[in-house]
């Protein structure tokens, strides 16, 4: 069953056209990505699913509604979290502090406690690091932070936008561990990285995105075979 569907979605920046009649779905429990090159629509594409950006036309059906347009605050409320790109937490709090921000939606703070020792359990530095100051975190865990905190809010869909991007190899291969175990836990996972083999490793089907328009959709499996998309993206 979809849990989400974007229909036919345009999107402009000013006179300039973002992307041109996008679609796709997500099935509920499932883990999709949108792999392409910079510029592509991409983040343009979860901007617009959360309410950032506008829809000139188009729809997207979240539990069978349609949600375009609705203000961001709603939006979360429906049960939709992004982690947006370079992470954004808040430096001179704490983690747990930055995590408990997190919370203060209606549809989260009955859950607040049970949430909170999810995420540490799930992220076991965190919770050794809880009375730290954010901005003395190392960048692997400042993104498990950013995660954590979209945790918080208990999403029913989790939207990651590069979360691997400037990290370390070593901890690149924690954080799409980290998207897994999401992924285990029955929650649906939309995800945006530049990392094209480790997603395709990751994920269960895959929507390449060109010039903002969608070009090809599959399986994982099926695209790491298919040549164009191995010439494109994953260099050989």
């Amino acid at each position: 069953m979809s849990l989400l569907r974007v229909e036919d979605i345009s999107v402009y920046y000013g006179d300039i056209r973002a992307l041109w009649g996008v679609s796709f779905s997500v099935e509920q429990g499932s883990t999709v990505a949108l792999i392409g090159a910079n510029g592509a629509g991409k983040t343009t594409t979860l901007k617009a699913i959360c309410g950032l950006l506008p829809l000139s036309d188009g729809r997207i059906i979240y539990k069978n509604q349609n949600i375009a347009n609705m203000p961001v605050h709603q939006v979360v409320e429906q049960g939709i979290t992004l982690i947006p790109e370079g992470r954004q937490i808040f430096p001179k709090m704490t983690v747990e502090e930055n995590l408990l921000v997190g919370s203060y939606l209606r549809r989260a703070k009955a859950k607040r406690s049970k949430n909170l020792a999810r995420v540490y359990e799930l992220f076991p530095r965190l919770a050794e690091r809880r009375k730290q100051v954010a901005e003395t975190l190392s960048g692997g865990e400042q993104q498990m932070l950013a995660v954590g905190r979209g945790l918080m809010q208990d999403p029913d869909l989790i939207m990651l936008d590069e979360p691997s991007l400037g990290l370390a190899p070593v901890i690149v291969h924690e954080v799409f561990s980290v998207i897994k175990e999401l992924a285990r836990t029955g929650l649906t996972v939309l995800l945006v990285e530049q990392n094209v083999h480790q997603t395709l490793k990751i994920a269960d089907y895959c929507y390449v995105i060109e010039r903002g328009k969608v070009v090809k959709g599959g399986h994982s499996k099926d695209l790491e075979e298919d040549a164009a998309v191995r010439e494109a993206y994953l260099g050989f």
